[in-house]
């Protein structure tokens, strides 16, 4: 390949994506960890050391097998394993910024594709979900790269169904885009005479290596997912069994009925009511004037949205980052009702018609954009408060608070919720067992240790979840005394072993 065509197929679009992700840091230093990846890493470090991941304390996260293996490969960096972690978290947001502009360039034109790239990164949802290095933003970008492979080569085959192996490991949505391609890939549409509607039949190539390859790729990721539950929880079926637990623990909305009460609330949250109504036109306008452009990605946003309504009727919950994906698509369609009207013939009578779309839907923007600038600053506030709460916490792991931890009698750690739990454990290279959330506990420990929070502002940014309000336990039993404290925690001790830190 030329020097020049290289450039344009690699440089270009690594250019692209650093200079997003250093932006992002630029504007929001203070991404970090959230609950559910600190366990990834802490289990992976578990299997790297060779003992099975300690599912034992209350309201783990549902294991997510490519993360896990994450933190198996980072787990020799030590502390450095949440460095690579929020490293992906800042690079995968560039990777969405770039794949959501060059899918809208494809299907429509590149101005179209910046603007809903533009929307999709000022999304509060999806800045909130990747600057907390959650797993959905890793998975929204081998989905969107799978779409992007297949719009640019129709029918590409195994380099779609390769893409959705490991995003299948992420998030269970992918096994149904891997089944729904496969099977798109066997079949084809036919018009049959006398019918309106077209018929399918499948491709006359016939069961050879060539389809066996296919269904393997496309059956890998769920059987990889179960073998990995066999082996590390004796139980295949671990993660859908102990999701529906937490969800059950934690009154989230399921079931069929809450997919059509909170499902488009959900996707609201992510596009706000302008990407709503400007995707709901843009889906409208475009398959009326041209409908060849909007096939594929309306295919992609049916897909996708259908994927979360079935997993959300199946009991899993229904919450905003779980229809990320299908916002993403949606975005373009929203981008498409304020510049589509450029792509429509001078002499088309829906040029007038989509020009007005478009003025109502900015109208919309304009109006809304106070709300918009408050909901990003809240993304900004949470994130230094929610840091500086957390780094208070490993300020007391690194000045020698908890030592020793050596002897059984020093534990375990007593914490107010669940949410201090993993990171204590990674921090402090125990197992998340030997931290016990208070308000799970049946018993308060007699010994060991008791982290309490030092004020109500710890209280409001770290300890309680939505779910659980008032829940947080702050004094200590009797025979606890203080041994140290700081801005955000006070830790008291009671154990036998003469106190060193």
């Amino acid at each position: 390949m030329p020097d020049s065509d290289r450039l344009a197929t690699w440089g270009i679009p690594v250019a692209f994506v650093v200079v997003v992700s250093a932006v992002l840091l630029a504007v929001f230093p203070l991404g970090f960890t959230n609950y559910d990846t600190i366990y990834y890493l802490l289990w992976g470090r578990e299997i790297f050391d060779g003992m099975s991941p300690d599912y034992a304390p209350a309201l783990t996260p549902t294991p997510h097998p490519l993360y896990d293996l994450l933190g198996f490969v980072a787990a020799p960096l030590g502390d450095g394993a949440i460095t690579v972690a929020v490293v992906i978290a800042y690079f995968s947001l560039g990777l969405l910024v770039f794949l959501v502009y060059r899918l809208g360039s494809i299907w429509f034109d590149r101005p179209i594709g910046l603007l809903a790239a533009l929307f999709v990164i000022t999304a509060a949802p999806v800045l909130s979900t990747g600057l907390r290095a959650y797993i959905d933003i890793p998975f929204l970008v081998l989905c969107l790269w799978a779409l992007l492979v297949e719009t640019r080569r129709p029918r590409a085959g195994w380099p779609v169904l390769a893409l959705l192996i490991p995003a299948g490991l992420l998030r269970p949505e992918a096994w149904l885009f891997s089944g729904a391609y496969f099977l798109y890939l066997m079949v084809d549409v036919k018009r049959i005479p006398g019918r309106r509607l077209p018929g399918l039949e499948f491709r006359p190539e016939g069961i050879g290596r060539r389809v066996v390859g296919l269904a393997i790729l496309a059956a890998a990721a769920p059987l990889l997912w179960f073998l990995f539950d066999l082996i590390t929880a004796g139980n295949p079926l671990e993660s859908f069994t102990g999701t529906r637990d937490n969800v059950e623990t934690l009154e989230r909305n399921t079931g069929p009925v809450d997919v059509v009460l909170y499902g488009p609330r959900s996707l609201g949250e992510v596009l706000q009511w302008p990407g709503m109504i400007g995707a709901l036109l843009g889906v409208l306008l475009t398959l009326k004037v041209m409908p060849k452009r909007a096939a594929v990605p309306l295919a992609g946003a049916v897909l996708a949205l259908g994927a979360f309504a079935v997993l959300g009727a199946a009991g899993l919950a229904i919450i905003p980052r779980y229809t990320m994906l299908g916002a993403s698509i949606l975005a373009v369609f929203s981008a498409a009702t304020i510049l589509g009207w450029r792509l429509v013939p001078a002499d088309s009578r829906w040029r007038r018609p989509w020009q007005a779309a478009a003025l109502l839907v900015v109208l919309l923007y304009l109006v809304w954009l106070p709300n918009q600038i408050d909901l990003l600053e809240t993304v900004d506030r949470d994130l230094a408060n929610q840091s500086l709460v957390e780094n208070d916490l490993e300020a007391l792991v690194d000045d020698g608070a908890f030592e020793p931890l050596t002897d059984p009698d020093c534990l375990p750690i007593s914490v107010p919720n669940h949410r201090a739990t993993p990171r204590l454990a990674f921090w402090l290279d125990i197992r998340p067992s030997r931290v016990v959330s208070i308000a799970a506990a049946e018993k308060q420990p007699e010994a060991g240790y008791f982290l309490a929070p030092a004020r109500p502002f710890t209280l409001h940014n770290f300890i309680l979840d939505p779910g659980q309000p008032g829940r947080a336990v702050t004094r200590p039993p009797p025979g606890f005394r203080p041994v140290a404290e700081n801005r955000s925690w006070k830790l008291y001790r009671r154990c036998p072993v003469p106190y060193r830190g």
